[in-house]
């Protein structure tokens, strides 16, 4: 599970980010508010803890700001402002729960995971096309009941497939979303290259009648609700 953390304080920062690995989540930190919105915009997350007396732009900004675009994302925000008032808006404005500072870690882990499953089961939990399905708290990866074993890396490649089916996934936003490289490279564009031809012969191998990821020439690759018979 991916978690996002905008919080301007370096030592809580990684400490947060350190107790999360810990509990085997994926965590990206951003130290101001303009690169905190970019990120939760650019790439994908399940959970997002926000502080708001950030650099550049608040956390309240932030927040009224995706919330008005559509992003769904769950927000915990975390900061030392506890007053009703605040609290009253960081609510309203779209925040799905609120942690004020000094807090325990293990507080803060337990409304993380509450959060994760609380509301949104099938779009942060679960994933699937046609018979195949992933279990994101498991990490477990099925296709027609058969069992299909992944790498970490091929696991996050899958995912961002299934997050995006039935739409084009170029080689720049695997690089960006999935790399986390800022630019492409003739390289890079050759391990995305091999890494798409595992995963298919995986959950596209022979045994199955319908092939699910199909390349779109000149534009990308996309996996398909409905793939072509073959």
């Amino acid at each position: 599970m991916r978690v996002l953390v905008v919080e301007d304080e370096p030592k809580v920062a990684q400490a947060v980010k350190e107790g999360l690995e810990d509990e085997k989540f994926e965590v990206e930190i951003a130290e101001t508010g303009e690169e905190g919105f970019f990120l939760v915009n650019a790439r994908t997350f399940d959970v997002v803890i926000l502080d708001i007396m950030l650099p550049g732009r608040d956390g309240f900004d932030i927040l009224k700001t995706i919330r008005s675009g559509g992003l769904q994302t769950p927000v915990l925000i975390l900061t030392a402002l506890d007053s009703v008032e605040d609290k009253v808006r960081g609510l309203e404005y779209g925040a799905d729960d609120y942690l004020a500072k000094p807090f325990a870690f293990a507080e803060l882990l337990a409304r993380v995971r509450t959060l994760l499953r609380r509301g949104r089961p099938e779009r942060v939990l679960r994933l699937k096309a046609n018979d195949l399905e992933m279990d994101m708290l498991s990490r477990a990866v099925s296709r027609g009941g058969t069992e299909i074993a992944l790498t970490h890396r091929e696991f996050e490649l899958l995912e961002y497939l299934l997050r995006n089916k039935n739409q084009v996934v170029t080689r720049n936003m695997l690089a960006r979303d999935v790399w986390h490289e800022t630019s492409r490279a003739t390289p890079l564009d050759n391990v995305i290259d091999v890494h798409i031809m595992r995963i298919r012969k995986k959950i596209d191998s022979d045994v199955f009648t319908k092939k699910l990821i199909v390349t779109i020439r000149g534009e990308g690759f996309m996996l398909k609700e409905s793939g072509p018979l073959s």
